[in-house]
């Protein structure tokens, strides 16, 4: 059911790693690429990213991705899957880089840990919270079919998102605050975890995105 999949490429990213994970699940094709007719042909599409807000969002910009991924939500109405820094980019602003206008597809903002960052017994947090944490799904999400509630992803990230809709709310973390963890809108299932880097829960929400025919 997968079809073409997309990886949106605008320099930034585990890029490979995100399409070696969807082959192996049983993509039917996977593209790395930022060329607007092969995405816009795609069947579904992701928006991977890592790395420093402002400069994903510069490339973001040059390359024009920012509207091909618009296209693709509102015109074509595929689904999408956003990752890490990809769904951080959709917010309206993050408080990276002393502050940065993000491209506003999700109302909210991305926030910084805090310094220093303390768990609920007092006990020092390190920035970033990298490594493994359980996620609370707050959904019934096809994406995430056959993945137990708690069940742990990989993170690596200094900022956190919080979305001003709490309705999109899809999972959340807690790690000094709670986190939102995934966000989901229509098409749109957007993660701050790696899934690609998440072992079977991963791999399973991978899976279940190359099925998921985009709606709730």
């Amino acid at each position: 059911m997968s079809g073409i999949v997309a990886v949106i490429d605008y320099g930034m990213g585990n890029l490979h790693s995100v399409a070696s994970a969807l082959q192996h699940v049983g993509a039917d094709e996977v593209l790395v690429t930022n060329d607007a007719d092969l995405i816009r042909k795609a069947d579904r599409v992701v928006f991977p990213g890592v790395g420093a807000i402002r400069d994903c969002l510069s490339e973001i910009r040059r390359l024009k991705c920012d509207e091909l991924l618009a296209q693709a939500l509102t015109e074509q109405h595929i689904p999408v899957l956003a990752i890490c820094v990809g769904l951080q980019a959709m917010m309206t602003r993050s408080q990276e880089n002393a502050g940065v206008e993000c491209l506003n597809m999700i109302p909210g903002e991305v926030r910084f840990f805090g310094n220093p960052l303390k768990d609920a017994q007092g006990q020092r947090l390190k920035v970033p919270h990298m490594g493994w944490n359980e996620v609370h799904q707050h959904t019934d999400h096809p994406l995430w079919a056959g993945i137990p509630d708690m069940s742990r992803f990989y993170f690596v990230h200094s900022y956190y998102v919080h979305a001003q809709d709490r309705g999109l709310l899809a999972g959340s973390v807690d790690y000094g605050v709670s986190a939102d963890a995934a966000l989901a809108r229509d098409n749109l299932f957007a993660v701050q975890f790696h899934p690609e880097k998440s072992a079977v829960a991963g791999l399973t929400l991978l899976k279940n995105f190359l099925e998921w025919n985009g709606q709730c």
